[in-house]
């Protein structure tokens, strides 16, 4: 098999690290980079021609790769062309280096590659431990969470937007640098306090446009070119209407803020518009089968998310300071638009809630023993209370099982449970019930409010216990809930 350029490989490395792209999948990365070099001399493909990539890719379907192996050696294969255009590079042939041992073929290596493999490396396993009594202290498991909390001078991970390949328009490369706007929508981002998700999604939609427009210079980007991206995102794509509009969100907020444009009006383009969803809404029966299937912790979460009417990430961000047991009152802190709300606690939780923070004062005990930096706080809360991230208050509700390392100051701290682990559950225990809707955290939220307007409760008290800006927004559980007035409709078959 052939090597790797040395030169291609330092720059490969440096890209991932500017990229932010994790580092569990570096390894993988290089090596589809490396399976395709070898894949374009073995059949005589350009290597630094973009038509190639198709064949590569035909080829890993042809030997059975999954559908995420095949994407992450897209996304390689693409990074590499992106640092041939940086170079002025692109379109020409590529010197290969034949390596000193043979090693087995890409065909039979592939293989060995295993969804299972890279989720493991992704998802977490994180669960309340109790501390060993007696037990010399051993290093923690480490990952790097910063691109998940949105710290400062870090990126977001790329990209948040994935959308089928396809073939992108002809026209001329310019190669033209966008590093600056893109700094620039990061800064645009934060000042406005939108969160770090907000930020990944808009940034991914540029790149996507950035690709499209075959980066084009940002200053000769005119309205057009979103027209015939949209056009392209409708037509060619077919993408959903809740899709095509997050795309023309982020390019207004991306024209109106960092390239200081007026957007303008895009002619030719209708606005899509979505379609009314009616919401799945699970029985109390059902919601019982499926806490029925679940272990501790997660069987508390989703019952603060049906008890409470939370978001999954409302509950997950909770602190100990958060939840008022005498008042009977769980205080949600920069919740959806970075809004506080109260809302009752169940009752018939409390004595669950109160054992799970004895287990929470053990763990705080064990971290502070081991000399912990404390748990990751919000904004710059740390600069003005030094001893916030240590005191128990602040601690969270559903800690992860691991601590964290932080790169910029060497401490290790504690995040939250994942999301990924807590939809992970409620996906097997839903499937463990075997109930035949399509239920998920956010579908407790929508019982939460179903149930309430079943009891009468008008829709102005759901609308602030749920948190919603607008009534309209609220309105949409109506159509959840059976009709019981002297002018309910029937059908004929049963007149």
């Amino acid at each position: 098999m052939l090597a790797i350029p040395t030169a291609l490989q330092l720059k490969f490395d440096e890209q991932l690290q500017i990229r932010t792209i994790p580092i569990a999948l570096h390894d993988p990365y290089k090596k589809w980079l490396l399976y395709y070099l070898d894949f374009c001399r073995k059949y005589q493909f350009p290597p630094r021609q973009e038509k190639s990539l198709p064949p590569f890719l035909k080829k890993l379907q042809d030997k059975q790769q999954s559908k995420i192996q095949q994407a992450q050696a897209a996304a390689a294969i693409t990074l590499y062309y992106d640092i041939l255009r940086e170079s002025g590079k692109l379109g020409t042939a590529a010197p290969l280096q034949p390596a000193g041992p043979p090693v087995s073929s890409p065909s039979t290596t592939i293989k060995k590659m295993s969804v299972a493999k890279t989720s493991a490396m992704q998802a977490r396993s994180e669960t309340i431990p109790s501390p060993p009594a007696g037990r010399p202290v051993s290093t923690p498991k480490t990952i790097n969470t910063s691109r998940l909390l949105g710290l400062p001078g870090k990126v977001p991970p790329e990209p948040a937007v994935r959308i089928a390949p396809g073939p992108l328009p002809a026209g001329p490369e310019t190669r033209a640098s966008w590093k600056a706007e893109y700094a620039r929508l990061a800064d645009e981002i934060r000042v406005r306090h939108y969160s770090s998700k907000t930020l990944r999604t808009y940034r991914g939609w540029v790149k996507q446009f950035q690709t499209f427009t075959r980066s084009k210079a940002p200053a000769e980007l005119s309205t057009d070119d979103v027209k015939a991206f949209l056009t392209f995102l409708a037509v060619k794509r077919k993408v959903s209407a809740t899709t095509q509009n997050q795309a023309f969100n982020s390019l207004l907020f991306f024209y109106r803020h960092v390239l200081c444009k007026e957007f303008g009006k895009v002619d030719g383009v209708i606005r899509a518009k979505r379609k009314r969803y009616i919401p799945v809404v699970l029985s109390r029966e059902e919601i019982d089968a499926v806490l029925a299937h679940m272990a501790p912790p997660y069987d508390l979460i989703v019952k603060l998310l049906y008890g409470c009417g939370l978001r999954l990430f409302e509950c997950l961000g909770l602190r100990v300071q958060c939840l008022n047991y005498d008042a009977g009152v769980l205080t949600v802190h920069d919740g959806k638009g970075q809004k506080d709300r109260t809302v009752p606690l169940p009752q018939t939780i409390l004595p669950e809630l109160r054992v799970h923070l004895e287990s929470l004062k053990a763990l705080h005990r064990y971290d502070l023993d081991r000399g912990y930096g404390g748990v990751f706080l919000v904004n710059a809360l740390e600069q003005k209370y030094k001893n916030a991230a240590k005191e128990f208050i602040w601690q969270w509700f559903f800690p992860a099982k691991h601590l964290t390392l932080e790169t910029n100051t060497g401490e290790y701290r504690r995040y939250h449970l994942h999301e990924t682990n807590v939809q992970k559950a409620i996906k097997q225990a839903v499937s463990a019930a075997q109930i035949c809707k399509r239920a998920s955290a956010h579908t407790f939220r929508h019982s939460f409010a179903s149930h309430l307007l079943q009891e009468n409760y008008d829709i102005r008290t759901i609308q602030e216990l749920l948190g919603h800006s607008d009534v309209r927004t609220t309105m949409i559980y109506t159509h959840t809930v059976k009709s019981v007035t002297l002018k309910e409709a029937l059908s004929p078959l049963d007149f």
